[in-house]
């Protein structure tokens, strides 16, 4: 006979990676409106300043006053971010955030690595809206996504 508390819902976490762009809102809105009030849920947002070039700045001074620049505005971003989930009905304590330098590493394997270090069930991004010739030279985050994550969930919003 199984008690009542082996019947307790496991904590589902999702991670929401983000940018300034319209579509990392629709996404957050998505899970604000799909999600908010229920119990049992997590939220990760994430934001991943990439790298500059290698000779992008003249001074190690100039490289860091940029990174702590695009850092500060990210923050702000998930701030905001985490605002719309808490009035959406997520619990304050249930909705973290992180920003990043992507370092040498793609968008989305930095956005894999994370969601493994957090043991997230659902990653969950905006579709950005390339061309064919962009999407060739450049790739799509959310298809890297799609394919290669493994042992979770991946949700791209519109």
């Amino acid at each position: 006979m199984q008690s009542e508390n082996d019947f307790q819902m496991k904590e589902k976490h999702l991670l929401i990676a983000v940018d300034d762009s319209e579509s990392s809102r629709r996404a957050v809105m998505y899970v604000a409106d799909f999600l908010g009030g229920f119990p049992g849920f997590m939220v990760t947002l994430i934001s991943i300043v990439p790298d500059p070039e290698e000779d992008f700045y003249d001074s190690e001074d100039e490289l860091n006053a940029w990174i702590k620049q695009k850092l500060d505005k990210a923050n702000k971003q998930l701030e905001n971010y985490k605002q719309v989930l808490i009035q959406s009905g997520f619990p304050e304590d249930k909705v973290r955030f992180k920003s990043c330098l992507g370092e040498t590493m793609s968008l989305a394997d930095a956005i894999l690595e994370t969601r493994c270090d957090l043991t997230c069930c659902t990653v969950v991004v905006g579709s950005h809206h390339k061309t064919k010739a962009e999407e060739f030279l450049f790739g799509s985050t959310s298809s890297k996504l799609v394919h290669e994550a493994k042992g979770c969930a991946v949700w791209v919003v519109e």
